[in-house]
């Protein structure tokens, strides 16, 4: 039957094994995580707990080599402890190399999502600008039609008011001398009223 010293100096480094799996799994997601910060905090955290888990086991393991009676098996479960120490502070070295890694990760994709969003910006004021020049475009076309408009307005109120002025001369001339003959006739009937027309005493200044 074994000693329970011996069953203790067993669990201690059943223990210790386990704990290191388990940190080097929690080292192995860090260097996987891309973010956020906040994920890289939590297993950072869960880290450290392992880590206090190990280093608690290592020193219950060390305290056990102590008491040991023979020297030979004290010596034995030192060079274990020793070996337990070396490959604790190696994965925290590998910890701190994964977190560095991470960092880098989260600051490039923070980096890139800035950039992002500056070019989403400059596409916005890009689409502004171009807003912008339309409805001026727009506004112009609109007041050239407006002034073609009112060109063709006033034009319009001359003719009128040129062709209500031609209309009351003739009707004044009808008054006055009656009908107006076309223009073929008139003209035809200049020789005759011509030769109708009395003649004028000459005034003698010829």
């Amino acid at each position: 039957m074994a000693a329970p010293q011996d069953v203790h100096v067993r669990i201690c480094n059943q223990e210790i094994v386990k704990f290191d799996l388990e940190v080097k799994a929690l080292i192995q997601d860090i260097r996987d995580c891309s973010g956020p910060l906040s994920a890289l905090t939590e297993l950072n955290t869960k880290v450290k707990e392992k880590f206090q888990q190990l280093r608690h086991r290592i020193q219950e393991l060390e305290q056990s080599a102590k008491e040991q009676d023979k020297e030979s098996e004290k010596q034995v479960l030192l060079q274990e402890v020793e070996n337990h120490k070396k490959q604790m502070l190696s994965n925290q070295t590998s910890w701190r190399k994964a977190n560095l890694t991470c960092k880098i990760a989260i600051d490039n994709l923070e980096k890139a999502e800035l950039l992002q969003g500056g070019d989403l910006l400059r596409q916005r004021k890009t689409t502004k600008e171009s807003l912008a020049q339309t409805s001026s475009s727009i506004t112009e076309s609109l007041m050239g039609i407006s002034r073609m408009m009112s060109q063709q307005v006033q034009q319009s109120e001359e003719a009128m008011q040129t062709l209500d002025f031609t209309e009351t001369v003739e009707s004044m001339v009808q008054r006055s001398n009656g009908p107006v003959p076309p223009a073929s006739a008139a003209v035809c009937s200049w020789p005759v009223l011509f030769r109708l027309r009395p003649s004028v005493p000459s005034s003698g200044l010829f």
